[in-house]
């Protein structure tokens, strides 16, 4: 990789736009060959959330139709693929804390490498990762018997929610992975994920919660990305829940982008 990045500087210099297209590119592909052979990232994008998808479908999906009228997997398809774009960040915070705790971060700083291409090849493989992963909890879902009812488009749609949504949540993670030690990062984010996916429309239909809190559970992060899936997928409302998910995620976006700006930079400099 060195040699090829050194070849590239030598021709078209280390700030220049091409340079960091193709420095972009070849972390990019690190990233997804490391990914690929860690057992846990494997775990947490693919594995996990279609045994969780299973089991949902094999427990409690006959008795939440009998409840709503309405087949669970349009409710537990769509929260699963999130939950697999939000486990799948913290494998990957993890392994960026290995990599600042190793120096790794820090060679590459020295290397002549365009200094935006870290950041930028991370946020590329992340949104790979939650593209393969909602791609897979589709197959498993739709050999359950789920269905796209309102065409090409809205599928399409459907499929890049969870990539978007994951993306704002990887820079959270990301801002905290640079920071904070690697226990405190999987702990945290774990009882996070866990909370949004137990008190989302995902899960169960909004009318089994208690009525004093279902406004938090029908306008927390999760459900409006799973309500907003349910209707590109079924059918029903979409305007509100598609609103309230890019707020959401430009949201954090926002709030935790120059946090892990800075912390990478930082870190990359140790």
């Amino acid at each position: 990789m060195s040699l090829t990045v050194q070849q590239e500087t030598l021709s078209h210099g280390e700030t220049s736009p091409l340079s960091l297209l193709r420095h972009t590119a070849i972390q990019t592909q690190r990233l997804l060959l490391r990914w690929s052979r860690n057992p846990v990232a494997l775990l947490e994008t693919l594995i996990i959330p279609c045994l969780l998808l299973l089991m949902l479908d094999i427990v409690i999906g006959g008795q939440i139709q009998k409840f709503s009228g309405t087949d669970a997997l349009y409710g537990s398809v769509p929260m699963v693929a999130t939950v697999g774009a939000l486990s799948g960040a913290i494998a990957s915070g993890v392994m960026l804390g290995r990599e600042r705790d190793a120096g790794l971060l820090a060679r590459f700083w020295v290397l002549p490498v365009h200094r935006s291409s870290g950041l930028i090849s991370r946020v590329l493989a992340e949104g790979c990762r939650i593209l393969l992963g909602t791609l897979v909890v589709i197959l498993v879902g739709y050999l359950l018997g789920f269905r796209f009812h309102q065409g090409i488009v809205p599928a399409l749609v459907f499929v890049f929610i969870p990539v978007f949504f994951g993306l704002a949540f990887a820079t959270m993670v990301t801002a905290m992975a640079v920071f904070t030690a690697k226990a405190t990062l999987v702990e945290s984010i774990t009882i996070l994920t866990s909370l949004l996916m137990f008190f989302s429309t995902g899960f169960v239909p909004l009318i089994a919660f208690p009525q004093w809190i279902q406004p938090v559970v029908r306008n927390q992060p999760m459900s409006v990305a799973v309500d907003t899936m349910k209707a590109l997928s079924l059918g029903g409302p979409l305007a509100r829940p598609l609103t309230l998910t890019i707020l959401w995620s430009l949201g954090a976006i926002i709030v935790f982008a120059v946090p892990a700006v800075i912390g990478y930079r930082r870190a990359s400099r140790r």
